[in-house]
């Protein structure tokens, strides 16, 4: 399994966005005060993503800037979940479209991180 990690501004705002947005599902935040130490929310069909607050500098990826990376996600339900994203304020940057690979969207949400959903499974698969 995969788990990316990302770095938010406003990591409580990106957690209920990627809830809101593609349906992820919280697991675990652990935070001090306002900064969100370490959150991890999984994905429905396996994996998930972790992430954290900007202003944790402890962390292995704090040279990396908050809002930027790509995140592929594998989904059966393109259409549907495109419209959620849509519905919950996502940026979108590529519409659904079919490929000769399978069917799939690009957005990207409030801090500019990009968001790929689509059926591919990889080669082979």
């Amino acid at each position: 399994m995969i788990w990316p990690s990302a770095r938010y501004s406003d990591a409580h705002a990106a957690i209920q966005f990627l809830i809101d947005a593609f349906g992820f599902e919280r697991v675990a935040v652990y935070e001090t005060g306002d900064r969100v130490d370490h959150a991890e929310l999984r994905w429905p069909g396996g994996g998930g993503v972790m992430l954290g607050s900007a202003s944790r500098d402890d962390s292995s990826i704090a040279d990396l800037p908050a809002g930027t990376g790509s995140v592929y996600v594998v989904t059966d339900d393109v259409e549907g979940l495109f419209k959620r994203a849509c519905a919950a304020g996502a940026t979108v940057v590529r519409e659904p479209r079919d490929e000769s690979y399978g069917a799939g969207f690009t957005v990207r949400d409030p801090e500019g991180v990009f968001w790929s959903f689509g059926t591919y499974r990889g080669a082979g698969s």
